[in-house]
């Protein structure tokens, strides 16, 4: 008699309807509060989610399947880290504070474990630091990046987060450093970009990262389980301040300084240049975080 073992659910999330990205603050006339969500899996302009506690720009986005992060920011700086669950809308809600208030850093995620990186403290920052998304509270020291620097983009793989890019005050940087999200302790060389950039956006699939934008329009890509220098992938409509979500399949960029409200994407798995996604619901000029439900990171 032949057995057969029951049919075991694969781990990650399908990409439908539900794959939902998020985009909070940036800057109009000033900070920005709102908070606008996208499908990922197709394209259009954005919808109006709902506001931050806090107006802000240049802030850090993460994300598991349910809830959503934004920390830190510009108006000040700011430490606040505030969450949203993404399914449904409304405003963010206080999570707790970074351990050191600051801008310009990035965001990347595991299904569990958030970590913001780098930034603008009252100087360039080497800061990482960690929260666990299910709960709320204050976030943990985590370690060092190799190289104190801000505006820079961050992406992730299941178990690695990566840093790419960014302002230091050797001047602007081509460094790319990666971390065990699991663990805690300082960054470690992983290569170098293309070229030296800031103002940097990650995203990834479970096993590609893409950086994209900053003082060129370049896109690059690596492998995020090896070591390595970044390859070409495509390029942006243009450079400026991009912000950054994605699913596993499609990344997104949030509007550059040139095109204040139009979302561009890529598809990750190949290379070639960005494409047309729609609109935000409000032009923003500086970079607003990004978050999803469906990331690299989530498997």
């Amino acid at each position: 008699m032949r057995h057969f073992l029951p049919h075991r659910r694969l781990a990650f999330r399908s990409e439908d309807s539900s794959t939902r990205g998020l985009f909070g603050g940036g800057g109009t006339t000033g900070p920005s509060n709102v908070i606008d969500y996208i499908n990922i899996s197709t394209t259009g302009n954005a919808t109006d989610f709902g506001d931050l506690t806090v107006g802000r720009y240049y802030l850090a986005g993460c994300a598991s399947t349910t809830r959503g992060l934004f920390g830190g920011g510009n108006t000040g700086p700011q430490n606040v880290i505030d969450y949203v669950t993404i399914a449904t809308t409304g405003n963010a809600t206080d999570f707790g504070d970074l351990t050191v208030a600051r801008y310009a850093h990035s965001g990347l995620s595991s299904t569990t474990r958030g970590v913001f990186c780098g930034g603008v403290d009252a100087t360039y920052s080497n800061i990482i630091d960690y929260i666990t998304i299910a709960t709320t509270g204050n976030a943990t020291d985590f370690g060092d990046l190799t190289v104190a620097r801000n505006y820079v983009g961050g992406c992730e793989s299941t178990t690695r987060g990566l840093i790419g890019g960014g302002s230091s005050s050797g001047g602007t940087t081509n460094i790319i450093d990666y971390i065990t999200i699991a663990s805690t302790g300082n960054a470690t060389d992983f290569g170098d970009l293309s070229s030296p950039r800031y103002v940097v956006a990650g995203l990834s699939s479970t096993t590609r990262g893409v950086f994209g934008g900053g003082t060129n329009n370049v896109i690059d890509y690596v492998t995020i389980a090896s070591t390595g220098n970044a390859s070409d992938f495509g390029d942006l409509s243009g450079n400026g301040d991009y912000g950054a979500c994605c699913s596993t399949l499609r990344g997104i960029f949030s509007p550059s300084a040139a095109d204040h409200d139009g979302l561009q994407y890529i598809t990750i798995a190949s290379t070639g240049n960005a494409s047309a996604f729609g609109d935000l619901t409000v032009a923003r000029w500086s970079v607003p975080g990004g978050c999803s439900n469906c990331h690299g990171g989530l498997g």
